[in-house]
């Protein structure tokens, strides 16, 4: 783990050994709650010290300490006089001048360091004192650690720190935990929320770091361990209570604790002095969740309910009006009644602030508790759920509780409710990427709302109408439908019904070619004026992805930008990420990878709904390809799978062309074709671009299928038509640098070849690279740059390290199963490296392959 935010400690503490280095010594006391860092801060110290003379000793933290234990670790290191006197029993006074002269060495600096005085013996404080008043005029710098987490008001350290404290040579380095900034930073790499994780940490390094080592649960073994060992030296008065304070949450009032189990004041006195608990404006707190967390689970269960039904007993003879508590409560103290009153109210209380989580977390809650109720009271809390549910992208949750909903409205024989959640299902199935079943459900929730005459739930369903029409290229259908949803809107005065029907028609029209911007403007402009944040976060989301489809990077940025902190502000994670994702293809289009593959890889380390996956998929597949990293084809298999679930000719388009790109940089053509033409009848319903995009991999790959020039966007077009150089410049002109240096390739000539390979080497792109040294090979050109990564330099056949590993163990006879498990990749993956490696050996089997590695005499080469 890297040590962070203490560089402004590390530099202080070397301005005190320069100081101490001249002779005048100085005494560095060092505070800091348990696992904030302090032995970490000394061993950074010391490897930035390296012409020092350190000792160490430490105090133990045991009932009946060793006298003068650090002094006797430092009598180990040094030998000679003060190790013979401890040997031979001299009196205190001479071992504490011994050890000073010691110490002393003009000219060298040497610095002592005793950890953990808090638990220091009576003696080894009077050796701090002797030291701390002599240390002004000797080559040393005295750094002592201390937990001030841990002290109680009448302990002797504070005596002693409060003498030492009074002299010059002096000076106190405090230790604070991490902020959520550095916090994040440690868990970057892990798959872990900083939030979350500092919220349970509050920032302390070693709890930090032991749950990112884990990377399993919330509370790893080694610090469970480390909070449960401080609690066993309480007393049982204080183990009681808590206990009690864990169940009640991280804050804890006082009376609240006496009225539950009789909490004395010297038993709070105690948690507090321990530093389990912290006194903190007036009430009491768990120092960290972690703490709370290791304690609450050390509750024996039979302890477990009759706290709670205490607890909540308290609360409500007290007054209480927070139903989130209460509800925790009652549910803890298995009270069914009270539990779904409580949950059902605190959902609603959440959803009404736009704490859509904890709203969704309550109504969940709720439901344990409703079996026996009345079969309308338990599918409102079912669409409650599921429509919060789907505000935070847990769209499968949501789609088992609407089809739970769907049979209990049809049992109770309320049709407009049915309606609802048919039409809500519909929604739940596409961002499920299970199309067909979206298709079905949609014309079922027309069949049942139409009867009913014009109803808000009849406008969304037209709105459901309009956006499948758009993706089978019905536009006809598509704007009919979109403008019967606006009627209903205008004739009812819903404007969220508005709002959607609105961006309803903007969507077709974006599909059709046609001008999409203004409807979509003024459905995000009517949405933020009623206060519809769901139909704004839907618009801000549309509005960008349509600017990002037509290339208008800087015109669509304010979308982007006011659309995050719209989502963020108001707890809309679906259309959040949904912003994530085409913000990923932005980033890929404009030449940012890094920026591209790590905003992607957050979006997929999160809770995502398969659709909003399938951008980050590709975005950060067709980035990983370029680079020449196979680890790009298991995301882009899942986007594939994903795509043709969801039946929809832009999505199978968005994932089959970044493929056929993959398959052309390895030089697979025979796969490259296929997927051209598995790609193109669906890439041809799309925008112009998208069939530009088609029309210039069917050139590339020298598959016949016709694009008609006419149809495609404006540099495609020129690169058709031969004019690779406008092509290029209209490429650089919208921002794309990595299609310009493709507009390079594709002119064959030997200076657009060469500078098309400069441009990929620029970006990194390596596989982008060894595809234009092959072309210029072919076509016979000399002096072609050796610019490919060393590893691939150095194979004879241009393997990757990986696929040179993987011909050794072709050529060992391994299974493609086998030689999975041996490099700890997936199976997939093995077999897009064996084709690799069968294309550049030029070789149609794995036979052939081991055949040709003998002769040529590659075996070996990838070790």
């Amino acid at each position: 783990m890297r040590v962070l935010e203490r560089g402004h400690i590390l530099e202080s503490l070397a301005e005190y050994s320069r100081t101490g280095l001249e002779g005048e010594g100085r005494f560095v006391l060092v505070s800091g709650e348990a696992g904030v860092g302090k032995s970490t801060l000394l061993d950074e110290f010391e490897l930035a010290s390296p012409d020092a003379r350190w000792f160490h000793g430490a105090c133990d933290g045991l009932s009946t300490p060793r006298p003068l234990g650090p002094l006797l670790d430092v009598a180990g290191q040094v030998g000679g006089e003060l190790s013979k006197q401890f040997r031979d029993g001299a009196p205190r006074d001479e071992l504490f001048a011994t050890v000073l002269r010691e110490l002393d060495r003009p000219g060298t600096l040497t610095v002592l360091a005793i950890e953990d005085i808090q638990w220091a013996d009576e003696s080894t404080l009077d050796l701090l004192r002797f030291l701390g008043r002599r240390v002004r005029d000797v080559s040393v710098l005295i750094i002592a650690t201390y937990r001030d987490d841990s002290l109680a008001p009448s302990d002797p350290l504070r005596i002693v720190l409060g003498d030492l404290a009074t002299q010059r040579t002096t000076r106190r380095v405090s230790v604070a935990p991490l902020s959520e900034q550095a916090v994040a930073e440690l868990a970057v790499d892990s798959s872990l929320e900083p939030g979350e994780l500092f919220r349970l940490t509050g920032g302390n390094p070693f709890f930090v770091t032991e749950v990112v080592r884990s990377g399993s649960g919330p509370i790893p073994p080694s610090a469970r361990d480390a909070v449960l060992a401080r609690v066993a030296q309480l007393s049982d008065a204080a183990r009681d209570a808590v206990q009690v304070a864990a169940l009640v949450g991280t804050r804890v009032d006082a009376p609240l604790l006496d009225a539950v189990c009789g909490a004395s004041p010297n038993a709070l006195d105690e948690l507090v002095s321990s530093g389990v608990l912290v006194s903190d404006a007036g009430s009491l707190r768990f120092r960290h969740e972690i703490t709370r967390l290791a304690v609450e689970q050390e509750v024996p269960a039979h302890r477990r309910r009759p706290i709670h039904a205490s607890i909540l007993a308290a609360l409500v003879a007290a007054g209480c009006e927070d139903e989130a508590r209460l509800a925790h409560h009652a549910e803890g103290a298995d009270d069914h009644e009270r539990a779904l009153a409580f949950a059902s109210r605190a959902g609603r209380r959440a959803a009404d602030l736009a704490s859509h989580r904890e709203a969704a977390a309550q109504y969940e809650r709720a439901l344990r508790f409703a079996d026996g109720q009345d079969g309308a009271v338990v599918a409102d809390l079912c669409d409650r759920f599921a429509f919060e549910a789907s505000l935070i992208d847990r769209f499968q949750d949501a789609a088992d509780a609407r089809e739970r909903a769907l049979q209990l409205w049809r049992q109770v024989g309320n049709p407009l409710r049915e309606g609802d959640t048919l039409r809500r299902l519909s929604s739940t199935m596409w961002r499920l990427c299970r199309g067909r079943e979206s298709g079905e459900y949609t014309k079922a929730a027309v069949a049942v709302l139409e009867p009913l005459g014009p109803t808000a739930e009849l406008g969304w369903a037209y709105m459901s109408v309009a956006g499948e029409c758009a993706a089978e290229a019905d536009f006809d259908g598509g704007l009919l439908a979109a403008r019967k949803a606006q009627g209903i809107a205008e004739q009812l005065h819903l404007p969220a019904v508005l709002s959607d029907a609105l961006n309803a028609e903007g969507n077709v029209l974006a599909f059709s070619g046609g001008d999409w911007e203004p409807r979509m403007r003024r459905a995000l402009e009517v949405a933020l004026a009623a206060g519809a944040a769901e139909s704004a976060g839907r618009a801000y989301a549309n509005l960008y992805e349509f600017y990002r489809a037509s290339m208008r990077f800087a015109e669509g940025e304010w979308s982007y930008v006011d659309g995050v902190a719209f989502c963020d502000e108001h707890d809309i994670p679906v259309y959040l990420t949904c912003l994530y994702g085409h913000r990923t293809e932005a980033l890929v289009s404009t030449g940012q990878w890094d920026e591209a593959v790590a905003l992607g890889r957050r979006v997929l380390a999160g809770t995502a709904s398969p659709i909003n996956r399938l951008t980050s998929l590709v975005s950060v597949g067709a980035v990983l390809a370029r680079r020449g990293d196979a680890a790009a084809w298991d995301l882009l298999d899942e986007a594939l799978e994903a795509s043709l679930g969801t039946a929809e000719t832009i999505w199978i388009a968005t994932a089959g062309l970044p493929r056929v790109e993959a398959y052309w940089l390895e030089n697979r053509l025979p796969e490259a074709a296929r997927e051209l033409e598995a790609a193109y009848p669906h890439a041809m319903q799309c925008n112009e671009w998208v069939r530009g995009a088609l029309a210039a991999w069917l050139r590339r790959t020298g598959v016949d299928l016709p694009v008609p020039v006419d149809r495609v966007a404006e540099p495609y077009r020129l690169a058709a038509t031969g004019d690779v150089a406008a092509a290029e410049r209209a490429w650089t002109a919208v921002g794309c640098p990595y299609d310009a240096a493709l507009a390079l390739f594709d002119s064959g000539a030997e200076p657009g070849l060469r500078e098309a390979l400069a441009r990929f080497e620029s970006l990194g792109a390596d596989a982008a690279a060894q595809a234009t040294r092959r072309e210029m090979r072919r076509r016979g050109f000399r002096s072609v740059p050796a610019g490919a990564r060393a590893s691939t330099r150095s194979h004879p056949s241009g393997l990757t390290r990986r696929e040179g590993e993987v011909l050794e163990l072709i050529c060992s006879g391994h299974s493609n199963a086998e030689i999975a498990g041996r490099l700890y990749i997936s199976a997939k993956t093995v077999d897009h490296h064996v084709s690799a490696v069968l294309a550049k050996l030029g070789v149609p089997s794995r036979g052939e392959a081991a055949s040709e590695a003998a002769r040529l005499g590659l075996v070996g080469a990838a070790k």
